[in-house]
């Protein structure tokens, strides 16, 4: 059970960060914004790393023994934050959230094909009834949206 609260809240401080980060590229620019998202993330995880059990000692072997891919997460963060900032300004956080739900659900339907081997016909179903709600809603929206215009 704490493991799902836990997931909520990483839930909801992806949806909070990623209109923070929004307004600062919107005042300083995408890249600038996505940058000091960065920085300030680096100060607060030295700072975690710092007050945790944990030390810093990983040893040179331990390192190259890891693959190079696995170091791209950082990169990969830098698009998403960094796409984000443009479209979250452009699209409903409501919408977004929904959208990027459906982009999270296709690259783990592909993950799990290519590295499982397995394909679950409920994560394509369920995939498929989110894309159909979303498409019923923003159709509803759209319709409410053209009757208040008239």
């Amino acid at each position: 059970m704490i493991y799902a609260l836990f997931a909520i809240g990483a839930g909801v401080s992806i949806v909070v960060a990623r209109i923070i980060n929004s307004n600062l590229a919107d005042k300083i620019g995408v890249f600038q914004g996505t940058f000091f998202n960065y920085v300030i993330g680096l100060l607060f995880s030295s700072i975690f790393l710092f007050l945790s059990t944990e030390t810093f000692n990983i040893s040179s072997q331990i390192l190259i023994t890891v693959p190079f891919w696995a170091y791209l997460g950082g990169l990969v963060g830098v698009v998403v934050v960094a796409m984000s900032n443009i479209v979250t300004p452009k699209v409903s956080t409501f919408y977004l959230t929904l959208i990027i739900f459906i982009g999270q659900l296709l690259a783990g339907i592909i993950i799990d094909y290519y590295t499982l081997s397995l394909i679950s016909k409920g994560k394509i179903i369920g995939g498929l009834l989110v894309i159909v709600g979303l498409t019923y809603n923003l159709t509803i929206d759209k319709k409410q949206l053209d009757e208040n215009k008239l």
